[in-house]
């Protein structure tokens, strides 16, 4: 058990109460709370426990009062400081005093010492295990690229309900981060009118945040025009008043995993896919480009718009929306020999509604690189199999197994592989479990990276 002096409580009741502050610029940030922590480390130099708490998932609270609510302020996780957005360096590293500053409010909140359920092992992290308002939760990504292009975000909102997010980002990481960090707040303006959630607040939102995205392209065209070319994949799914609402622009996919009358489970897809491998994808795009007999081109064996991009609808991709951004420059592989007149692509997403039943158990929200490897079936299988921990980690090593194993080579040799060259044998991946019906604990705010 990890034991605090009288100062050092009292000093964590103070941050602890601050943190709950109704006026949200009063609430301290991470790294106050840290430097605060900090000065009781000098006083006491001692104590041997440290742990490395990335800056990724930053402790603050949506709560607006309560002294009752101080320790749930500081164990859920909310939104990134701004710095954390405009630098890829991996920052400070918090220790000492906050740890034990955390550990205390776990044996305060559970009368059970803190036990993180988060790792890192290479390219590779993970949550665990995590509580959100609509039950447990699963999180995982592994590195591909030679930077991280997938985004993902979990957050518990009032009234709106969970929002679980996967951005599965192409031609660089812009578009997804600027997705991660926007959809949520388009989300709950889109929700904020007398309907509620619906299907077309949902829509609304989707549009916003692509047209925040191309202003942001606008912005940076003559200075980054490559920014152009950047989009994103957007799988959304959202617990409203025990109704699942999935949104997807791309090919991310979310997979129910359901207990069938016999007591076996079964796969069923939530959502509806936009690459053009799919026929009835390419007929789309093909019924909607009537006068465009080269809007779908098979290149290399695999069917692309213009030759270019694999799916038909996306946040960002400016060059393939607004022909004022297919021009010089761009650079020339990007830039269409012919000219167009309305957008190749879409960010209108398509949505389906999903009433949760009681044999529904768990839903897999995982980026395409996941589905590169696994059946939906598969996928489902590995999960209720085991133990809802770390449901999302065993998930991706059956995929990166799997990946290897279509080379005829060990997975042990993967950990030798580094990022960029990782993109040789998959592609990054984010997963997601949600467990549901579960009894609804605290607040919860994830986000990496």
């Amino acid at each position: 058990m990890l034991s605090l002096t009288s100062h050092e409580i009292k000093t964590c009741l103070k941050i602890a109460l601050r943190c709950v502050e109704v006026d949200r610029v009063k609430r301290p940030t991470i790294t106050d709370i840290v430097d605060e922590l900090d000065k009781l480390d000098t006083e006491k130099r001692s104590l041997k426990d440290q742990v490395d708490i990335q800056p990724k998932e930053v402790f603050n609270q949506h709560m607006s009062s309560g002294a009752s609510d101080a320790v749930s302020a500081l164990t859920a996780t909310d939104e990134y400081p701004s710095e954390f957005y405009e630098t890829q360096d991996p920052g400070r590293q918090f220790g000492g005093a906050l740890q034990r500053f955390l550990a205390w409010a776990g044996q305060l909140g559970s009368g059970q010492p803190y036990k993180p359920h988060e790792g890192r092992d290479g390219l590779l992290w993970w949550r665990d295990l995590a509580h959100c308002q609509d039950g447990d939760l699963s999180l995982a990504v592994v590195q591909a690229n030679n930077e991280l292009e997938d985004h993902c975000c979990v957050e518990s909102v009032l009234p709106i309900g969970t929002v679980i997010g996967v951005f599965d980002g192409h031609g660089g990481p812009a578009a997804a981060q600027f997705t991660c960090g926007n959809l949520l707040p388009n989300l709950i303006e889109a929700a904020s009118g007398p309907e509620g959630m619906t299907a077309g607040a949902i829509r609304k939102a989707f549009l916003a945040t692509d047209q925040g995205f191309i202003t942001l392209v606008s912005r940076q065209w003559q200075l980054k025009p490559v920014l152009a070319t950047v989009g994103s994949c957007c799988l959304v799914g959202i617990v409203h008043l025990k109704t699942l609402l999935i949104a997807n622009l791309g090919d991310s996919r979310a997979v129910l995993g359901k207990v069938t009358p016999d007591g076996n489970i079964a796969a069923e897809q939530l959502s509806r896919e936009h690459n053009l491998r799919e026929e009835d994808v390419r007929q789309e795009l093909i019924a909607e480009h009537p006068d465009d007999p080269h809007i779908v081109v098979l290149r290399h064996g695999v069917w692309r718009v213009k030759g270019l991009i694999q799916v038909s609808r996306s946040i960002g991709d400016a060059y393939l929306k607004y022909p004022k951004y297919n021009r010089e420059l761009l650079p020339s592989k990007f830039r269409l020999g012919e000219p167009f007149s309305r957008p190749l692509l879409s960010a209108n997403p398509s949505i389906t509604s999903h009433s949760l039943q009681p044999s529904d158990r768990f839903v897999i929200f995982a980026s395409d690189g996941l589905w590169e490897h696994l059946s939906n079936q598969e996928a489902v299988k590995i999960v209720q199999r085991h133990q809802h921990a770390g449901s999302a980690r065993r998930l991706i090593k059956a995929a990166l197994q799997e990946a290897m194993a279509k080379r005829d080579m060990p997975y042990s040799d993967l950990i030798k592989i580094d990022k960029g060259v990782r993109r040789h044998f998959h592609d990054d991946i984010t997963v997601i479990v949600l467990f549901v019906n579960h009894t609804p604990p605290e607040p919860l705010s994830i986000r990496y990276p």
